[in-house]
């Protein structure tokens, strides 16, 4: 197994993000967003391990979930730089760009210089498919096991993100453009599916808002429910204001669906 210090991998980070605007509250948004997503990954991890103690071996290795936090968007730096923007749509996958800024241009050795092929691989492929749609079906249980934990770790800081740094710096949209605008209805027939909002679906400014409420349906730990429910950062996402009526009533549809959500869950 590799060796993984944990202070040398954040001074990495810190040295490789340094090189790109630091003043840009883009490239600050994201640096912090790390910091968070590989703690999130940490303490879930952890959450499988107590839980697998009593019934089995579990193959999860916390170290290796916090540095898969740590490079996740090692892309949106680059992307950033650019096209000034985070809509993937609009300019290249973040995570895929990121991998192979990682795995082709060899990145990793700064991080990680004794990482073993077997765990290149693994590394590869969960910080490639941390933004997909769905995971394949035919992907092993450690594979899927730390990709669930990435997704998910991510997942909870994007609704930190949403409520705590101005829409108009995520979205690239002036905000009165986004309260005086619609939720598609392609876009509302997925929260009532509860399922996640596919990227070319999105149409409006406030569609990106809902997808980002939508990944709440999406997450696979019940430690992942317990950390959204304590920072209640969903119920802010709620409380959007629009100039929209229609959209005003959209959005009370969706508190109140997410208020009878089963307690089990939240």
């Amino acid at each position: 197994m590799m060796n993984i210090n944990r202070r040398g991998i954040r001074e990495v980070f810190d040295e490789y993000v340094g090189g790109y605007n630091v003043s840009d509250p883009k490239i600050r948004l994201k640096k912090e967003h790390t910091y968070r997503v590989a703690d999130n990954a940490e303490r879930i991890a952890n959450s499988l391990i107590m839980k697998d103690e009593r019934e089995r071996d579990c193959p999860v290795d916390v170290d290796q979930a916090w540095v898969l936090g740590m490079l996740h968007d090692i892309g949106r730096f680059e992307q950033i730089k650019r096209y000034n923007t985070f809509i993937d749509s609009k300019s290249i996958d973040h995570a895929g760009f990121g991998a192979d800024i990682l795995f082709k241009d060899r990145l990793i050795e700064r991080f990680l210089p004794d990482i073993s092929k077997a765990e290149e691989e693994l590394f590869d492929f969960v910080i490639r498919n941390h933004s997909e749609y769905r995971l394949p079906e035919n992907i092993n249980d450690i594979y899927r096991t730390y990709c669930n934990i990435l997704r998910d770790a991510d997942k909870i800081d994007i609704f930190k993100v949403n409520c705590e740094v101005p829409l108009e710096d995520i979205y690239n949209v002036p905000i009165q453009e986004m309260r005086q605008s619609k939720v598609s209805e392609e876009v509302k027939e997925c929260f009532r599916e509860h399922k996640a909002v596919l990227r070319g679906v999105k149409k409006t400014p406030a569609d990106n808002i809902v997808g980002h409420i939508c990944l709440f349906f999406e997450l696979v730990y019940p430690e992942s429910y317990k950390i959204a429910k304590e920072q209640g950062f969903v119920n802010e996402m709620l409380d959007f204001e629009t100039d929209d009526p229609e959209t005003a009533a959209w959005f009370e549809y969706m508190k109140k669906e997410l208020e009878d959500f089963p307690q089990t869950v939240i």
